[in-house]
């Protein structure tokens, strides 16, 4: 599947440092605050801070971290 179709499935994601998401297309953030993700095929996280409400964020992430203050986040497939 090509990389511009939009979403076909989403899922609900509880910040968690052992969690895999699959990896996911995207991520919606619900509520402010910073995203901690882990990128496919990296061992280390980065931080996107002062993300707002409402965002979505297109980068595919393997794990939500829990480091996350971020809420109400979904991965988008």
């Amino acid at each position: 599947m090509s990389e511009t179709f939009p979403a076909s499935g989403a899922a609900a994601v509880t910040a968690s440092d052992t969690t895999e998401l699959g990896p996911c297309r995207a991520l919606y953030v619900g509520g402010a605050g910073n995203v901690v993700v882990q990128m496919p095929n990296r061992d280390t996280s980065i931080t996107f801070s002062s993300v707002p409400a409402g965002t979505i964020l297109p980068v595919m992430a393997r794990r939500v971290m829990a480091a996350t203050t971020a809420t109400s986040i979904v991965a988008l497939y």
